[in-house]
């Protein structure tokens, strides 16, 4: 088959390496300028040298078999690391979160910049509308099927007009906001403390220099809680950082010195409370959706559910071709 994989992300990568694998050819197609998705790890330039900040997911820990797997190779390769500093059991990718899902990516076709809007069905096959991130409208096809690997309230847009079953799971799953400020200082904060947990309006906040493979200046995210972040969802995001920056001086209890940069960035559908679907595949629309909101808002839910659809896929060729 010809798959279209919309969303190059952890779970749509996980599943196009499962088909891959199995023979079939898969094109990715992610409207981001490159791999990461909500493990991106974003490039500041600052008066004291660029400057790599993990602004998506902080860190992912590893419970299932498969996965360990998976991680150990990308710990033999060097591209993740124990992070101790974030509780027993966590990695991050090294130097940058991005770094696993960039791995996974360099072994596919995938289109970065590349917003689909839409899918047509013609000719029994099916095909991508969308632009490019200069505005260009483009198409792609034909697919013998699509898979989604988005937030639930963009899988809903896209498979709305050919799939109601499929628009319906999606649409009663919520994805909750997230508010980041990346912040870089001259010199280190006066703090031991290299995480916070759980304080005032900040669920997370870390020491980003510290993790392994960032040799580079003092920098911190902080990332604020659900219910502060939608709040605040339309607010401007030089007010955003403002805030932030001070919840991280309360937090850590120390007079804060102004950062040389700082940036925030807003999450609309930053993470759900999952469900125990796993992965969803209709056989008479052949589109498929993935993705962490389908079991639990972790890293390696969003590798599990990509392989849990691939699954539901190759088994229904395996049962047309019995």
């Amino acid at each position: 088959m010809r798959i279209a994989i919309i969303g190059a992300g952890m779970s749509g990568l996980s599943c196009a390496d499962r088909l891959k694998h199995a023979g079939h050819s898969v094109a990715l197609f992610d409207k981001g300028r490159g791999p990461g998705g909500r493990m991106s790890t974003r490039r500041m330039h600052t008066p004291l040298g660029e400057v790599h900040v993990d602004h998506g997911a902080q860190y992912f820990t590893v419970r299932d078999p498969a996965f360990m797997a998976q991680v150990a190779r990308w710990s033999a390769s060097g591209v993740a690391a124990p992070w101790p500093a974030a509780g027993t059991g966590a990695w991050v990718g090294v130097p940058g979160m991005s770094e696993v899902v960039r791995d996974l990516a360099q072994q596919h076709d995938v289109s970065f910049g590349w917003h689909v809007r839409g899918l047509v069905r013609r000719d029994g096959a099916w095909h991508l509308t969308g632009d490019t991130s200069t505005g260009e409208r483009v198409q792609s096809g034909p697919f013998d099927t699509v898979i989604v690997s988005l937030p639930p309230e963009q899988t809903a847009a896209i498979v709305a007009l050919h799939d109601l079953s499929l628009a319906a799971a999606a649409l009663a799953a919520r994805s909750q906001p997230c508010w980041t400020g990346m912040f870089v200082f001259e010199q280190r904060l006066a703090t031991d403390r290299d995480a916070v947990r759980d304080s005032g309006l900040i669920n997370w906040a870390a020491r980003n220099s510290a993790k392994p493979g960032r040799a580079e200046p003092e920098a911190w995210v902080i990332q604020a809680n659900a219910h502060w972040s939608g709040e605040h969802i339309e607010e401007a995001a030089d007010v955003v950082a403002t805030r932030l920056h001070m919840a991280l001086g309360e937090a850590l209890a120390i007079e804060m010195p102004a950062p040389v940069m700082s940036s925030a960035h807003r999450w609309r559908y930053a993470m759900s409370t999952g469900s125990d679907l796993g992965a969803l595949w209709s056989e008479q629309s052949r589109i498929g959706i993935c993705g962490d909101w389908l079991l639990g808002p972790r890293v390696e839910n969003a590798w599990l559910s990509g392989k849990a659809l691939a699954n539901k896929i190759l088994s229904t060729m395996q049962q047309q071709a019995a």
